[in-house]
């Protein structure tokens, strides 16, 4: 029928209150909410597969989410840990010498920069190990359309 309850949600009266709360304002994110209910279900001793079929939701979700009260209380069920993001390709002084070099004249046989030729002279010169052109793209995407800045319009993207 669903998954045994090997993480069981026991709320205070005080904890099952502020959730009822939270759900019933739903002025909460969507995935706090679903979250919330979750809780508030599982504490009335539904099981995972009634809770899933019931909010919607995957099994995985309900199990993870009582695995997470279980682990860290009410708070680290309700909201996810941040998530620390991929580390950016070029530093300061790399994006520096890019946008110089994309406003640089193109190379003889062409009459503009494409990513692609920007990215190839940035290994050339060994400026990095290696760089994609979409990289390229979105970091003169993003210098260009900053606010505040000067910016031409020279690189659509």
């Amino acid at each position: 029928m669903g998954r045994p309850k090997t993480y069981r949600v026991e709320l205070s009266t005080e904890e099952r209150d502020r959730l009822g709360r939270l759900t019933r304002k739903g002025r909460a994110a969507a995935r706090t909410l679903r979250r919330a209910q979750i809780l508030l279900l599982s504490a009335d001793g539904l099981l995972d597969a009634q809770i899933a079929a019931t909010l919607h939701v995957g099994l995985s979700t309900v199990h993870r989410t009582r695995q997470r009260y279980c682990a860290g209380g009410v708070a680290s069920a309700l909201h996810e840990r941040p998530r620390p993001g991929g580390a950016p390709k070029l530093d300061a002084k790399q994006e520096a010498f890019l946008i110089a070099l994309a406003c640089s004249a193109p190379p003889d046989e062409r009459t503009t920069w494409t990513m692609q030729l920007l990215a190839d002279r940035l290994v050339t010169l060994e400026i990095v190990d290696a760089i994609s052109d979409e990289t390229v793209r979105r970091t003169l995407k993003k210098t260009c359309s900053s606010p505040g800045s000067a910016s031409s319009g020279a690189f659509p993207a």
